[in-house]
């Protein structure tokens, strides 16, 4: 019996052995006896109030770095109340999950306030298929995708979500192709549908010369070239870059904004970050307004470059505020009925306004210099100086203007002019009130030639700068180049699958070319702030 206990004895010394070896070796590998040694010599110098917060300090800082566990995405609404997706990051801290942020990216599609009731249907229907599709990749692939990997690895994280979706592509296509592989050769197909080809011009009289007014407002018109696809779901690719920026940001409890300065300048980061320019909407007065102007979709106001940020925006809100004060003054007592020049009888013009889905009144109003007088009186009476402590841009948005059986753009209701008469429109603008220093899409992309014009004749006084007009920033990027049309610069919007490098490598090349970059949001609208964030760091110009 005792050589029983004796054999017991041994095969427990012999494990607890084993153990000791195993925990030495263990500790050894990773540093802690040296480590803490050193710790504790220092804490005893040091001696402070908190001795176990120091070594929590102290300890953390040898932590092994967060890193991505799990990744959720949810359906919520924007600011309109639209569907649109929220994405959260949880990460892995000192051996424990935890929700770090989430973020909320707006969608893409344009807000159509007078739109048919089939046309809404449809593009709700869309807007929801994107969405839901875009929390099915987030949740799935994705998620799996990024699990491991440590969220300052943005580089990484992007290159992983690039791959993903040029796969999502692939996929696509191939579908399509499988589809239309299967579809009846017999059944007939449908002609998509265009605008109606403008009408022939008239024809010129016997000996009379072709002058070249005439010969460029008798070029036919081209017609729109077919939108950039967006693959149903990409959003997610965009949303899910910006939240592990912001993850990683939160995690070193950095601002966003510097976090992705280092992103944009990896070997020197810079001492100094500039704010853009603010553009703020201050009245609408586009296709949507009751009015016949048509030509001002957006009047931007641009505070000067020597205020602050602060003072900008109180400048901004103050003329908003004497503009909605403006609408809400009855009218004066009707004066006698005059002759006007086409001898009917006019009396004061009733002005109306509603709020527009971008944040400013859509206003009531007959002629192209009526909502420039307007600001140009509020900001008298406020004792603000049209050209010094304000500017004016406009975003033109020609390209709803445009009436293809006519040929030419509707910039007041039955009044229209072609291409090469739209760029002496611009000029006499700028000539009449020279504190408007950009024009946004004042033509349509396919209309070159006029952008090449109007550039040649105002770019030394106004920024030209293509908005819709513009290529996507994956088509940019894909092409290596700024392509057609010329203009001073573009506006760049973080949607669907432009990820953060994306950004980054798209603001090289505006710098490179000495092209301006205007940050935009997408006309959904989103409770979340990153996009200040984003827009300080990107080297952009403005800010709208």
């Amino acid at each position: 019996m005792g050589e029983e206990g004796g054999g017991r004895s041994c095969g427990t010394t012999r494990e607890l052995q084993k153990l000791k070896q195993q925990a030495l070796e263990y500790y050894r590998e990773n540093d802690v006896p040296r480590r803490l040694e050193e710790l504790l010599n220092s804490t005893f110098y040091l001696q402070p109030a908190d001795v176990y917060g120091h070594l929590a300090n102290c300890f953390s800082k040898f932590a092994k770095p967060p890193t991505i566990c799990k990744v959720v995405g949810k359906i919520v609404l924007d600011g309109l109340g639209l569907p649109t997706l929220q994405v959260e990051v949880f990460c892995t801290v000192q051996n424990f999950p935890k929700h770090i942020c989430s973020v909320v990216i707006a969608t893409h599609f344009q807000v159509h306030e007078n739109a048919f009731p089939e046309l809404a249907e449809a593009e709700d229907v869309e807007r929801s298929d994107a969405v839901s599709t875009a929390v099915q990749w987030v949740n799935g692939a994705i998620a799996q995708e990024l699990q491991g990997v440590a969220p300052s690895h943005q580089a990484e994280v992007d290159r992983r979500l690039r791959t993903f979706f040029e796969n999502k592509v692939k996929e696509d296509k191939e579908r399509k192709e499988l589809d239309k592989s299967l579809e009846d050769p017999t059944a007939p197909v449908p002609f998509p549908l265009m605008p109606p080809p403008p009408p022939p011009p008239p024809a010129r009289k016997k000996g009379q010369k072709q002058g070249l007014k005439d010969s460029l407002a008798e070029k036919p018109v081209t017609l729109p070239e077919p939108a950039e696809p967006v693959l149903c779901g990409s959003m997610a690719i965009g949303a899910v870059s910006l939240a592990v920026a912001k993850t990683s940001a939160m995690l070193r409890s950095n601002p966003l904004y510097a976090s992705m300065a280092v992103l944009k300048h990896p070997l020197e980061q810079p001492t100094k970050l500039s704010v853009p320019l603010l553009m703020v909407s201050l009245v609408s007065c586009g296709k949507s307004s009751a009015g016949k102007l048509n030509l001002m979709q957006e009047v931007i106001g641009i505070p000067h470059p020597g205020l602050t940020a602060k003072q900008g925006v109180e400048m901004l809100m103050e003329i908003q505020k004497q503009i909605n004060r403006t609408m809400e003054m009855p009218l004066p007592p009707k004066p006698e009925p005059k002759k006007g020049h086409n001898g009917g009888k006019r009396g004061p013009q009733l002005i109306t306004g509603k709020m527009s889905h971008l944040g400013c009144l859509t206003i009531t109003y007959d002629t192209i210099e009526q909502p420039l007088l307007l600001i140009q009186g509020i900001c008298a009476n406020l004792g603000l100086e049209m050209g010094r402590n304000l500017h004016l841009a406009i975003n033109c948005a020609a390209h709803e203007l445009m009436d293809y059986s006519k040929g030419k753009y509707e910039v007041m209701t039955g009044t229209y002019k072609n291409a090469a008469e739209m760029v002496d429109l611009y000029v006499d603008l700028i000539n009449k009130f020279p504190f408007i220093i950009a024009l946004i899409d004042p033509f349509r992309k396919e209309d070159s030639e006029q952008w090449d014009s109007i550039c040649n004749a105002l770019s030394s006084r106004c920024y030209i700068i293509a908005g819709s007009a513009s290529q996507s920033i994956s088509k940019l990027l894909e092409d290596g180049h700024i392509g057609p049309p010329k203009a001073s610069g573009r506006i760049i919007k973080h949607t669907n699958h432009t990820t953060m490098s994306d950004l980054v490598e798209i603001t090289n090349l505006f710098d490179s070319k000495k092209h301006i970059a205007i940050f935009g949001s997408t006309e959904g609208e989103s409770s979340d702030d990153s996009l200040v964030d984003l827009v300080s760091k990107k080297n952009t110009r403005f800010c709208t």
